[in-house]
């Protein structure tokens, strides 16, 4: 064995020792609640979710197939510009839905004041993921145009 694959390897260990600790310590508090909670995630993302984008996706692309101008601007695709901040926006949704449509969290219980509302802040985070998409297209356009691309 190698010493990259030693490191690996011990790195790899870690990462199960960290997960583990983690599990031990979810699964504590409220472990049918945990338990609910996994399988109620999974069947939401399994069937509701994931054919709901993975269409969307599909529909776009064949559209882009279609009219292959349509795909490109100035010689650079655009399309992974646009699911990029989307994924990363739909996933925050996701995971803090509950504190963005000002939903009653345990947070509130655990502080003793209200949840803070998350909406106007992720809303401004999703805004600057495209923003800055778009800006990094913009560069590519650019320096597409000049053939540094």
């Amino acid at each position: 064995m190698t010493r990259r694959e030693s490191v690996q390897l011990l790195a790899l260990l870690a990462c199960f020792a960290l997960a583990g600790y983690a599990g031990v310590r979810l699964l504590s508090g409220n472990p049918i609640g945990v338990g609910a909670w996994f399988i109620g995630s999974a069947v939401v993302h399994d069937l509701l979710l994931f054919p709901l984008y993975a269409g969307l996706d599909a529909v776009l692309v064949t559209l882009l197939r279609r009219r292959p101008a349509l795909a490109t601007v100035a010689g650079v695709r655009w399309l992974n510009y646009l699911r990029v901040p989307a994924v990363i926006s739909g996933v925050l949704l996701l995971v803090w839905s509950p504190l963005i449509l000002g939903l009653p969290t345990a947070i509130a219980e655990a502080s003793g004041g209200p949840a803070p509302p998350l909406s106007a802040h992720w809303l401004a985070v999703t805004a600057a993921l495209f923003a800055t998409s778009a800006l990094v297209f913009a560069v590519r356009i650019v320096s597409a145009k000049r053939g540094t691309a």
